[in-house]
């Protein structure tokens, strides 16, 4: 499969963003190794003390977050994103209403199917943490980890989208801005101002996604909006996904 003569700019801003948050991700797991217990008294550091690594890390989570609740921020987005917009809805003629609230049914049935599934796998996370099996930093490299898991699962492979969820493609992922709630988890564990202002910032993000959807189901359904078909589609972010499946299928 020839990806070079196909990336799109929306794909390639994405790709760039996976490399940053590699990054991102690297340096966390380098300050870990360094100095594990120097990198949790980062979290309980106020600003007094000056400026931090972390402190600029919870400045960038913070701004990708409030670039969510933005509306002046939207062309950086793809239509996984912009199909919560009423202006970014094309209604296919005549679309089937019965068939639009079965699939909000069978969606939402899902949704919380992740849901349940995700806060199980991360209570796991809270008891180590309570029991003192695991600390601070060990929350905040998993956090990390999950900032680039995030992309992982929009560029290569998502467990939710295959094995729960069964959505096509991002652009049509019911539950595609949990991101920032997912990732930021593990904060919830942790009392102070650096990981609780992430979590329940994420929690305001999560709600305004539950609203739309359930204000404006039409929007997110493909059988209601043609801007969620496949051959409407301009972002293309799907490709890497195809790339990986047809790897797979050769390696068998």
């Amino acid at each position: 499969m020839n990806l070079t003569s196909k990336l799109t700019p929306k794909l390639i801003r994405y790709t760039l963003k996976f490399f940053c948050r590699a990054i991102i991700f690297g340096g966390v797991a380098f300050m870990y190794i360094s100095d594990r217990q120097l990198l949790a008294d980062m979290l309980n550091m106020s600003f007094q003390f000056g400026i931090t690594p972390l402190h600029v890390l919870w400045a960038i989570f913070m701004c990708i977050m409030l670039m969510h609740l933005l509306p002046r921020y939207r062309e950086w987005r793809t239509m996984a994103w912009l199909k919560l917009s009423a202006d970014k809805f094309d209604p296919v003629e005549d679309y089937d209403e019965v068939e639009l609230l079965k699939y909000v049914q069978d969606q939402n049935r899902k949704a919380w199917t992740v849901m349940l599934v995700w806060l199980c796998f991360n209570a796991v996370w809270g008891f180590l943490y309570l029991f003192d099996v695991i600390q601070e930093s060990e929350l905040l490299l998993i956090t990390a980890f999950y900032f680039l898991s995030d992309y992982i699962c929009i560029l290569f492979y998502c467990p939710f989208q295959t094995h729960i969820m069964k959505n096509k493609c991002c652009v049509n992922c019911r539950i595609y801005d949990w991101g920032h709630f997912m990732m930021f988890t593990p904060m919830l564990f942790i009392r102070n101002f650096f990981s609780w202002s992430l979590f329940f910032t994420s929690i305001i993000v999560l709600i305004k996604w539950e609203i739309t959807y359930t204000k404006y189901p039409e929007r997110f359904y493909e059988g209601s909006n043609k801007n969620l078909k496949c051959e409407n589609c301009k972002d293309k972010t799907c490709q890497y996904k195809h790339a990986v499946k047809e790897l797979a299928k050769g390696g068998k």
